[in-house]
């Protein structure tokens, strides 16, 4: 079934463009959720007479997404501290959510927490690498430091027995 799409899917397509996708993935999906419409001689007039706009909309928000990821590159490292076992195992983990609220205090930029990518939980100290997908096409990466605030002994079950 030949579709427009009306907004960015995932490894389908971006908004305005015409793709063939399976009938029950467009019917059940796409359609109900509005991402896009069936490709009706209609709908295809609409979109030619759109396809101007929707573009120069896209490139606008591309180069938002450029301006903020040099504005995000700036900062080169974020440091955490949280508190920590003697082996640096933290108690608890930093979650994405802690590190979007922290670029809202670096850089004064709000970001989503969906919008950042981990290579590896955040549950020891050390460094990380964190991708922020800014738009479809423009990500930014980040070095994420995390000490330990407070040492705090561990206590095994051999030590309790005694």
């Amino acid at each position: 079934m030949q579709v427009i799409l009306k907004k960015d899917v995932q490894n389908i397509g971006e908004v305005g463009d015409l793709v063939n996708v399976k009938d029950g993935y467009a019917r059940n999906f796409l359609i109900p959720n509005a991402l896009a419409e069936v490709a009706t001689p209609g709908a295809l007039a609409q979109r030619e007479r759109n396809i101007a706009r929707i573009k120069a909309k896209a490139e606008k928000l591309h180069q938002e997404a450029l301006a903020a990821k040099e504005e995000i590159e700036k900062i080169e490292t974020i440091t955490l501290s949280a508190k920590a076992g003697e082996s640096g195992k933290l108690f608890g983990t930093i979650t994405t959510k802690k590190l979007s609220e922290e670029l809202l205090a670096k850089c004064g930029m709000e970001i989503d927490k969906k919008s950042i990518i981990l290579d590896r939980p955040i549950n020891h100290v050390g460094n990380f690498l964190m991708t922020i997908k800014l738009s479809s096409k423009v990500k930014a990466q980040l070095n994420v430091e995390v000490t330990a605030s407070e040492t705090i002994k561990e206590v095994f079950e051999e030590e309790v027995a005694e």
